[in-house]
């Protein structure tokens, strides 16, 4: 019995088996294959380890999409997660890219995928809170949003909770440096029915401003050329 003799169900589920590059090359073998491909249906979990991967066409958003992951450790995690003022210019247009992709993405998210339901961002660095407020606006039906080590997330990502996030039942914000203890204060008293964990954040160091060199002592000014 051929691959193709079998029905679009059992299709479904050998596929639902299968990684994303799998899904993608199998799809490339015949036009009924790559119509199962483009069932949303065989779409409603998303896992992404790399911001590489969101660039590939190997994978499709859809209203069907109920979970979405992108998990990103490595070692450029850890330049992104630095304020910009302290990275080289190089460091800068690199993450600039990622900010870029990272944000297209979830705009797209926010377009097509309205019924989302889970939502787990870690080593995120570009992920702003304005990136977030749009995604609960756009996706009413969330009821879980994991971030862990995203460095932009700030107090205005918590209180866009407060006022957009009506079906979030569960929220963490682990390691995200610039979420501060009153921010979460203020987030607990508006939503006292919310599992809220922040592990580690109100704790951490948030960003700091950039430092002006300190003006010339009386004694230096006296040595300076004129």
């Amino acid at each position: 019995m051929h691959i193709t003799q079998l029905n679009r169900e059992c299709l479904l589920h050998l596929f639902s088996f299968l990684d994303k590059d799998s899904r993608k090359n199998l799809a490339s073998t015949c036009p009924q294959l790559r119509a199962v491909f483009e069932d949303p249906a065989l779409w409603p979990l998303l896992h992404f380890r790399s911001l590489t991967e969101l660039k590939k066409d190997n994978f499709l958003l859809s209203p069907v999409l109920r979970s979405l992951s992108i998990c990103w450790h490595s070692s450029r995690v850890q330049v992104c997660s630095v304020e910009d003022w302290l990275k080289s210019a190089f460091q800068r247009t690199i993450c600039s890219r990622h900010e870029s992709l990272v944000s297209d993405f979830l705009l797209q998210v926010c377009d097509r995928c309205p019924n989302l339901a889970s939502v787990t961002l870690s080593g995120c660095g570009h992920v702003t809170d304005d990136c977030l407020a749009r995604l609960l606006r756009c996706c009413p039906r969330l009821r879980t949003l994991r971030l862990e080590n995203c460095a932009r997330v700030t107090n205005r990502t918590l209180a866009a909770v407060a006022a957009h996030g009506r079906a979030l039942q569960t929220l963490h914000v682990d390691f995200c440096r610039n979420v501060s203890a009153a921010g979460l204060r203020r987030l607990r008293a508006a939503c006292p029915r919310l599992a809220l964990r922040a592990e580690h954040s109100a704790t951490m160091i948030p960003d700091q401003p950039q430092r002006c060199p300190p003006a010339p002592g009386p004694a230096l000014r006296t040595l300076l050329p004129r």
